[in-house]
Protein backbone atom coordinates (compact mmCIF):
# COMPACT_ATOMS: atom_id res chain seq x y z
CA UNK A 1 0.00 0.00 0.00
CA UNK A 2 1.33 3.52 -0.48
CA UNK A 3 1.84 5.60 2.69
CA UNK A 4 0.21 8.33 1.06
CA UNK A 5 -2.67 6.09 0.05
CA UNK A 6 -2.97 5.42 3.78
CA UNK A 7 -2.49 8.99 5.23
CA UNK A 8 -5.44 10.05 2.59
CA UNK A 9 -7.63 6.98 4.15
CA UNK A 10 -6.67 8.11 7.34
CA UNK A 11 -7.70 11.53 6.59
CA UNK A 12 -11.02 10.53 5.57
CA UNK A 13 -11.61 8.53 8.48
CA UNK A 14 -10.71 11.55 10.84
CA UNK A 15 -13.14 13.60 8.78
CA UNK A 16 -15.90 11.16 9.47
CA UNK A 17 -15.26 10.63 13.37
CA UNK A 18 -15.65 14.64 13.50
CA UNK A 19 -18.75 14.26 11.81
CA UNK A 20 -19.64 11.57 14.22
CA UNK A 21 -18.70 13.02 17.62
CA UNK A 22 -21.60 13.77 19.61
CA UNK A 23 -20.14 14.73 23.08
CA UNK A 24 -16.34 15.74 23.34
CA UNK A 25 -16.45 15.32 27.01
CA UNK A 26 -16.71 11.85 26.96
CA UNK A 27 -14.51 10.75 23.69
CA UNK A 28 -10.87 10.57 22.72
CA UNK A 29 -10.43 13.86 20.64
CA UNK A 30 -10.44 13.23 17.30
CA UNK A 31 -6.86 14.56 16.40
CA UNK A 32 -5.33 11.22 18.11
CA UNK A 33 -6.36 9.67 15.13
CA UNK A 34 -4.17 12.01 13.36
CA UNK A 35 -1.09 11.24 15.16
CA UNK A 36 -1.81 7.53 14.97
CA UNK A 37 -1.75 7.95 11.55
CA UNK A 38 1.93 9.29 11.30
CA UNK A 39 3.37 7.16 14.06
CA UNK A 40 2.05 3.65 13.63
CA UNK A 41 2.32 1.52 11.11
CA UNK A 42 -1.00 0.22 9.28
CA UNK A 43 0.09 -3.28 9.23
CA UNK A 44 -2.99 -5.25 11.49
CA UNK A 45 -1.61 -6.49 14.74
CA UNK A 46 -3.36 -10.04 15.86
CA UNK A 47 -4.88 -10.39 18.99
CA UNK A 48 -2.94 -13.07 20.97
CA UNK A 49 -4.67 -16.78 21.35
CA UNK A 50 -7.10 -17.52 24.19
CA UNK A 51 -10.12 -15.58 25.61
CA UNK A 52 -11.66 -13.79 24.14
CA UNK A 53 -10.94 -14.57 20.15
CA UNK A 54 -11.74 -10.98 18.24
CA UNK A 55 -10.99 -10.06 14.82
CA UNK A 56 -7.46 -9.05 13.97
CA UNK A 57 -7.27 -5.02 14.49
CA UNK A 58 -4.09 -2.50 14.07
CA UNK A 59 -3.34 -0.21 16.86
CA UNK A 60 -4.39 2.79 14.15
CA UNK A 61 -7.62 1.22 13.55
CA UNK A 62 -8.07 0.60 17.45
CA UNK A 63 -7.20 3.90 18.34
CA UNK A 64 -9.75 5.39 15.72
CA UNK A 65 -12.41 2.44 17.07
CA UNK A 66 -12.16 5.17 20.31
CA UNK A 67 -12.03 8.30 18.76
CA UNK A 68 -15.21 7.17 17.18
CA UNK A 69 -16.83 5.95 20.17
CA UNK A 70 -20.13 8.10 21.02
CA UNK A 71 -21.60 6.42 24.00
CA UNK A 72 -22.55 9.34 25.92
CA UNK A 73 -24.72 6.70 29.15
CA UNK A 74 -23.40 4.52 31.19
CA UNK A 75 -23.14 3.20 34.96
CA UNK A 76 -20.90 1.07 36.93
CA UNK A 77 -18.45 0.15 39.33
CA UNK A 78 -14.78 0.63 39.05
CA UNK A 79 -11.94 0.44 41.30
CA UNK A 80 -8.84 2.80 41.06
CA UNK A 81 -5.50 1.63 43.05
CA UNK A 82 -2.84 4.39 42.96
CA UNK A 83 1.19 3.66 44.27
CA UNK A 84 3.03 6.65 43.23
CA UNK A 85 5.87 5.77 46.07
CA UNK A 86 5.03 9.42 48.06
CA UNK A 87 3.10 9.53 51.22
CA UNK A 88 0.30 11.65 50.19
CA UNK A 89 -1.79 11.05 53.11
CA UNK A 90 -1.96 13.70 55.04
CA UNK A 91 -0.45 16.68 52.64
CA UNK A 92 -3.65 17.01 50.54
CA UNK A 93 -4.52 19.42 53.62
CA UNK A 94 -0.84 21.27 53.30
CA UNK A 95 -1.57 21.90 49.13
CA UNK A 96 -5.13 22.10 48.51
CA UNK A 97 -7.20 24.21 49.75
CA UNK A 98 -9.77 23.93 52.34
CA UNK A 99 -7.37 20.89 53.48
CA UNK A 100 -8.20 19.34 57.00
CA UNK A 101 -11.56 20.51 56.48
CA UNK A 102 -11.17 24.54 56.25
CA UNK A 103 -14.79 25.90 56.41
CA UNK A 104 -13.92 28.88 54.18
CA UNK A 105 -13.39 26.33 51.24
CA UNK A 106 -16.10 24.15 51.79
CA UNK A 107 -15.82 22.29 54.34
CA UNK A 108 -15.50 18.61 54.00
CA UNK A 109 -17.72 18.07 51.07
CA UNK A 110 -15.59 20.58 48.91
CA UNK A 111 -14.85 18.19 45.68
CA UNK A 112 -11.25 19.95 45.01
CA UNK A 113 -10.52 18.51 48.37
CA UNK A 114 -11.83 15.11 48.37
CA UNK A 115 -11.38 14.11 44.77
CA UNK A 116 -7.25 14.73 45.88
CA UNK A 117 -7.88 11.10 47.61
CA UNK A 118 -7.83 9.37 44.75
CA UNK A 119 -4.12 10.20 44.28
CA UNK A 120 -2.83 7.82 47.16
CA UNK A 121 -4.71 3.67 47.75
CA UNK A 122 -7.31 1.81 46.50
CA UNK A 123 -10.74 3.45 45.97
CA UNK A 124 -14.15 1.36 45.08
CA UNK A 125 -16.39 4.07 42.87
CA UNK A 126 -19.80 4.05 41.13
CA UNK A 127 -19.79 6.19 38.15
CA UNK A 128 -22.96 7.37 35.75
CA UNK A 129 -23.22 9.34 33.27
CA UNK A 130 -26.11 10.79 30.83
CA UNK A 131 -24.93 13.07 28.42
CA UNK A 132 -23.22 16.10 28.91
CA UNK A 133 -25.42 17.28 31.72
CA UNK A 134 -25.42 14.61 34.26
CA UNK A 135 -22.73 12.86 35.89
CA UNK A 136 -22.40 11.41 39.02
CA UNK A 137 -19.18 9.79 40.57
CA UNK A 138 -19.33 8.16 44.36
CA UNK A 139 -16.12 7.43 46.20
CA UNK A 140 -17.43 4.00 48.39
CA UNK A 141 -15.87 4.11 52.14
CA UNK A 142 -16.24 1.74 54.96
CA UNK A 143 -19.21 2.94 56.32
CA UNK A 144 -19.22 5.89 54.56
CA UNK A 145 -19.98 7.62 50.91
CA UNK A 146 -18.62 10.81 49.12
CA UNK A 147 -20.73 11.87 46.11
CA UNK A 148 -20.50 14.23 43.27
CA UNK A 149 -23.45 15.27 41.01
CA UNK A 150 -23.73 17.48 37.88
CA UNK A 151 -27.32 17.80 36.67
CA UNK A 152 -27.70 20.40 33.95
CA UNK A 153 -25.89 23.35 35.44
CA UNK A 154 -25.91 22.40 39.10
CA UNK A 155 -22.76 20.50 40.90
CA UNK A 156 -23.82 19.11 44.47
CA UNK A 157 -20.96 17.35 46.48
CA UNK A 158 -22.04 15.37 49.78
CA UNK A 159 -20.23 13.74 52.40
CA UNK A 160 -22.10 11.48 54.58
CA UNK A 161 -19.19 10.99 56.94
CA UNK A 162 -19.49 14.33 58.38
CA UNK A 163 -23.08 14.95 56.80
CA UNK A 164 -21.72 18.02 54.81
CA UNK A 165 -22.89 19.46 51.69
CA UNK A 166 -21.23 21.60 49.04
CA UNK A 167 -23.20 23.57 46.16
CA UNK A 168 -22.15 25.11 43.25
CA UNK A 169 -24.49 26.60 40.16
CA UNK A 170 -23.28 27.72 36.87
CA UNK A 171 -22.75 31.36 36.56
CA UNK A 172 -24.44 31.31 33.25
CA UNK A 173 -28.08 30.83 34.27
CA UNK A 174 -30.23 28.43 32.61
CA UNK A 175 -32.26 28.55 29.00
CA UNK A 176 -35.41 28.73 28.89
CA UNK A 177 -36.08 24.91 28.93
CA UNK A 178 -34.80 25.41 32.36
CA UNK A 179 -31.09 23.81 30.92
CA UNK A 180 -28.08 25.39 32.29
CA UNK A 181 -26.67 27.58 29.28
CA UNK A 182 -23.18 26.17 29.91
CA UNK A 183 -21.90 23.14 32.24
CA UNK A 184 -19.91 24.30 34.78
CA UNK A 185 -16.61 22.58 34.61
CA UNK A 186 -16.26 19.56 37.23
CA UNK A 187 -13.08 20.30 39.40
CA UNK A 188 -9.71 18.98 37.50
CA UNK A 189 -6.43 17.38 39.67
CA UNK A 190 -8.29 13.86 39.87
CA UNK A 191 -9.26 11.15 36.70
CA UNK A 192 -12.97 10.42 36.86
CA UNK A 193 -12.80 7.09 34.53
CA UNK A 194 -10.56 5.05 32.52
CA UNK A 195 -11.50 6.84 29.67
CA UNK A 196 -10.13 10.25 31.53
CA UNK A 197 -6.68 8.40 31.60
CA UNK A 198 -6.55 7.46 28.02
CA UNK A 199 -7.05 10.75 26.59
CA UNK A 200 -4.19 11.94 28.16
CA UNK A 201 -2.21 9.06 27.69
CA UNK A 202 -2.90 8.46 23.84
CA UNK A 203 -2.20 12.49 23.41
CA UNK A 204 1.21 11.50 24.10
CA UNK A 205 1.92 9.62 21.09
CA UNK A 206 4.21 10.47 18.81
CA UNK A 207 7.98 9.62 17.25
CA UNK A 208 9.02 8.57 20.61
CA UNK A 209 6.33 6.69 21.19
CA UNK A 210 5.52 2.90 20.54
CA UNK A 211 1.92 1.60 20.03
CA UNK A 212 0.56 -1.99 19.24
CA UNK A 213 -2.24 -3.99 20.20
CA UNK A 214 -1.30 -6.39 22.77
CA UNK A 215 -3.63 -9.74 22.65
CA UNK A 216 -7.57 -9.51 24.21
CA UNK A 217 -9.27 -9.53 28.07
CA UNK A 218 -12.34 -9.32 29.62
CA UNK A 219 -13.41 -6.28 31.28
CA UNK A 220 -16.21 -6.24 34.03
CA UNK A 221 -17.39 -9.22 31.66
CA UNK A 222 -17.01 -7.44 28.27
CA UNK A 223 -14.50 -8.62 25.51
CA UNK A 224 -11.60 -6.32 25.09
CA UNK A 225 -8.09 -5.18 23.08
CA UNK A 226 -5.70 -4.28 24.63
CA UNK A 227 -3.78 -1.52 23.79
CA UNK A 228 -0.08 -1.11 24.68
CA UNK A 229 2.07 2.01 24.91
CA UNK A 230 5.29 2.15 25.97
CA UNK A 231 8.20 4.66 25.36
CA UNK A 232 11.01 4.21 22.39
CA UNK A 233 13.33 5.96 24.68
CA UNK A 234 15.64 5.31 27.20
CA UNK A 235 15.74 7.35 30.67
CA UNK A 236 11.87 7.42 31.31
CA UNK A 237 10.07 6.41 34.43
CA UNK A 238 7.21 5.37 32.23
CA UNK A 239 7.45 1.78 32.16
CA UNK A 240 4.47 1.15 30.00
CA UNK A 241 0.22 2.28 29.65
CA UNK A 242 -1.88 -0.45 29.14
CA UNK A 243 -5.54 0.66 28.08
CA UNK A 244 -8.29 -2.74 27.30
CA UNK A 245 -11.08 -1.24 24.60
CA UNK A 246 -14.37 -2.18 24.00
CA UNK A 247 -14.31 -4.54 21.14
CA UNK A 248 -17.94 -3.32 20.37
CA UNK A 249 -18.21 0.14 21.45
CA UNK A 250 -14.44 1.86 21.77
CA UNK A 251 -14.75 2.80 25.12
CA UNK A 252 -11.59 2.50 27.43
CA UNK A 253 -12.70 0.30 30.45
CA UNK A 254 -9.19 -0.49 32.12
CA UNK A 255 -6.21 1.92 32.51
CA UNK A 256 -2.66 0.46 33.95
CA UNK A 257 0.25 2.63 33.95
CA UNK A 258 3.49 0.97 35.04
CA UNK A 259 6.53 2.16 35.96
CA UNK A 260 9.97 0.91 34.23
CA UNK A 261 11.48 0.19 37.51
CA UNK A 262 8.75 -2.40 37.51
CA UNK A 263 6.82 -3.62 40.72
CA UNK A 264 3.13 -2.51 41.27
CA UNK A 265 1.16 -0.78 38.93
CA UNK A 266 1.76 3.00 39.62
CA UNK A 267 -2.04 3.49 38.75
CA UNK A 268 -4.35 0.36 38.09
CA UNK A 269 -8.05 1.91 37.29
CA UNK A 270 -11.29 -0.48 35.62
CA UNK A 271 -14.64 -1.21 35.85
CA UNK A 272 -15.64 -4.39 37.92
CA UNK A 273 -19.35 -3.62 36.38
CA UNK A 274 -20.42 -1.39 33.42
CA UNK A 275 -23.56 -1.22 31.77
CA UNK A 276 -24.33 1.12 28.76
CA UNK A 277 -27.92 1.16 29.15
CA UNK A 278 -29.33 5.08 30.18
CA UNK A 279 -29.72 5.64 33.91
CA UNK A 280 -32.34 6.39 36.01
CA UNK A 281 -33.22 9.97 35.71
CA UNK A 282 -33.37 9.52 39.93
CA UNK A 283 -29.53 9.07 39.80
CA UNK A 284 -29.15 12.86 38.80
CA UNK A 285 -31.30 14.20 41.48
CA UNK A 286 -30.04 15.38 45.16
CA UNK A 287 -31.45 17.35 48.15
CA UNK A 288 -29.59 17.79 51.09
CA UNK A 289 -30.58 15.37 53.74
CA UNK A 290 -32.35 17.12 56.73
CA UNK A 291 -29.71 18.95 59.18
CA UNK A 292 -26.91 18.73 56.71
CA UNK A 293 -24.38 21.31 56.63
CA UNK A 294 -24.29 23.52 53.46
CA UNK A 295 -21.98 25.62 51.99
CA UNK A 296 -23.24 27.22 48.69
CA UNK A 297 -19.56 28.29 46.76
CA UNK A 298 -20.59 31.81 46.06
CA UNK A 299 -20.39 32.19 49.55
CA UNK A 300 -16.57 30.75 49.97
CA UNK A 301 -14.10 33.46 50.77
CA UNK A 302 -10.68 33.08 49.59
CA UNK A 303 -7.17 33.25 51.30
CA UNK A 304 -5.31 36.54 51.10
CA UNK A 305 -1.55 36.76 50.78
CA UNK A 306 0.15 39.44 52.78
CA UNK A 307 -0.52 41.89 50.26
CA UNK A 308 -3.74 41.07 50.30
CA UNK A 309 -4.30 39.51 46.63
CA UNK A 310 -6.50 36.27 46.48
CA UNK A 311 -4.04 33.61 47.10
CA UNK A 312 -4.75 30.51 44.17
CA UNK A 313 -4.55 26.31 44.77
CA UNK A 314 -1.26 25.12 43.96
CA UNK A 315 -2.87 23.47 40.51
CA UNK A 316 -3.85 26.96 39.62
CA UNK A 317 -0.11 28.36 40.61
CA UNK A 318 1.39 26.01 38.30
CA UNK A 319 -0.75 25.96 35.52
CA UNK A 320 0.83 29.87 35.45
CA UNK A 321 4.09 28.21 34.67
CA UNK A 322 3.00 27.76 31.14
CA UNK A 323 4.34 30.73 29.79
CA UNK A 324 6.64 31.77 32.17
CA UNK A 325 9.65 33.19 31.21
CA UNK A 326 12.05 31.35 33.49
CA UNK A 327 10.63 28.27 31.82
CA UNK A 328 12.40 25.73 29.25
CA UNK A 329 11.70 22.23 28.12
CA UNK A 330 14.68 20.33 27.29
CA UNK A 331 14.43 17.43 24.84
CA UNK A 332 11.14 16.02 23.88
CA UNK A 333 8.73 13.33 24.42
CA UNK A 334 8.36 10.83 27.04
CA UNK A 335 12.02 12.00 28.45
CA UNK A 336 11.47 16.09 28.40
CA UNK A 337 12.44 17.74 31.27
CA UNK A 338 11.05 21.37 32.14
CA UNK A 339 14.30 23.56 33.34
CA UNK A 340 12.88 26.28 35.39
CA UNK A 341 14.72 29.09 37.08
CA UNK A 342 13.07 30.33 40.13
CA UNK A 343 13.05 34.02 41.13
CA UNK A 344 16.40 35.07 42.83
CA UNK A 345 18.20 32.01 42.22
CA UNK A 346 17.28 31.24 45.82
CA UNK A 347 17.57 27.08 46.47
CA UNK A 348 16.36 25.36 49.58
CA UNK A 349 17.07 26.68 52.35
CA UNK A 350 19.70 25.37 54.75
CA UNK A 351 18.40 22.17 56.97
CA UNK A 352 17.54 23.79 60.71
CA UNK A 353 16.84 26.90 59.49
CA UNK A 354 13.92 29.33 60.53
CA UNK A 355 12.48 29.09 56.74
CA UNK A 356 11.64 25.28 56.87
CA UNK A 357 9.82 23.32 59.28
CA UNK A 358 11.00 20.37 61.67
CA UNK A 359 7.97 18.42 60.13
CA UNK A 360 8.84 20.13 56.36
CA UNK A 361 12.25 18.98 56.58
CA UNK A 362 11.67 15.87 57.48
CA UNK A 363 9.43 15.25 54.57
CA UNK A 364 11.94 16.99 51.89
CA UNK A 365 14.88 14.72 53.89
CA UNK A 366 12.92 11.64 53.06
CA UNK A 367 12.24 12.57 49.38
CA UNK A 368 15.72 13.76 48.72
CA UNK A 369 19.35 12.20 47.54
CA UNK A 370 21.79 14.78 47.18
CA UNK A 371 23.74 15.00 44.09
CA UNK A 372 26.60 16.52 42.75
CA UNK A 373 28.06 17.61 39.10
CA UNK A 374 28.91 20.93 36.89
CA UNK A 375 25.91 22.25 38.15
CA UNK A 376 27.37 22.21 41.43
CA UNK A 377 24.93 20.56 43.87
CA UNK A 378 21.59 19.69 44.85
CA UNK A 379 18.50 17.27 45.48
CA UNK A 380 16.50 15.19 43.92
CA UNK A 381 13.43 14.73 45.19
CA UNK A 382 11.62 11.22 43.80
CA UNK A 383 8.10 9.48 43.24
CA UNK A 384 7.94 6.13 41.14
CA UNK A 385 7.10 8.41 37.97
CA UNK A 386 8.01 12.10 38.44
CA UNK A 387 11.29 13.12 39.83
CA UNK A 388 12.39 16.87 40.59
CA UNK A 389 16.07 18.27 40.92
CA UNK A 390 16.02 21.78 43.00
CA UNK A 391 19.86 22.63 42.86
CA UNK A 392 21.92 25.08 45.19
CA UNK A 393 21.66 27.77 42.97
CA UNK A 394 17.68 27.45 42.65
CA UNK A 395 17.61 25.67 39.44
CA UNK A 396 14.61 23.29 39.12
CA UNK A 397 14.65 20.28 36.71
CA UNK A 398 11.41 17.76 36.62
CA UNK A 399 10.08 15.76 34.47
CA UNK A 400 8.87 11.76 34.48
CA UNK A 401 12.71 10.81 33.72
CA UNK A 402 15.03 8.91 36.39
CA UNK A 403 17.96 10.85 38.79
CA UNK A 404 20.25 10.63 36.26
CA UNK A 405 18.84 12.33 33.19
CA UNK A 406 18.02 15.07 35.10
CA UNK A 407 21.57 15.11 36.59
CA UNK A 408 22.66 15.12 32.66
CA UNK A 409 20.05 18.08 32.14
CA UNK A 410 21.24 19.86 35.01
CA UNK A 411 25.21 19.62 33.69
CA UNK A 412 24.10 20.05 30.11
CA UNK A 413 22.64 23.42 30.93
CA UNK A 414 25.28 24.53 32.85
CA UNK A 415 28.02 24.07 29.73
Amino acid sequence: MDPNDSAQTTGEATGTVVGRRKAARYIVPVAVAGVAAATIGLVPALANSGDPDLPKISAQELIEKIAASDEEQLSGTFKISTDLGLPLDGLAGSFVPGGKGGDKDGGAAAPQDKLMELTSGTHTLRVAADGPERQKLSILGDASEYSLIHNQGEVWAYDSKSDEVYHAEAPEGRDGGGHAEKAPKLPKGAPATPKDFAEQALAAAGDTTSVTVDGTAQVAGRDAYQLLIKPKQSGSTIGSVRIAVDAENGVPLKFTLSAASGGKAVVDAGFTKVDFSQPAASTFSFTPPKGAKVTEADELETGKDEHGAAQKALPGQLAELDGFEGLNVIGKGWTSIAEIKTPGGKGLPAAGSDEVPAEAQGFLDALGDKVTGKFGSGTVFKTRLVNALLTDDGSVYVGAVTKDALVRAADAAAK
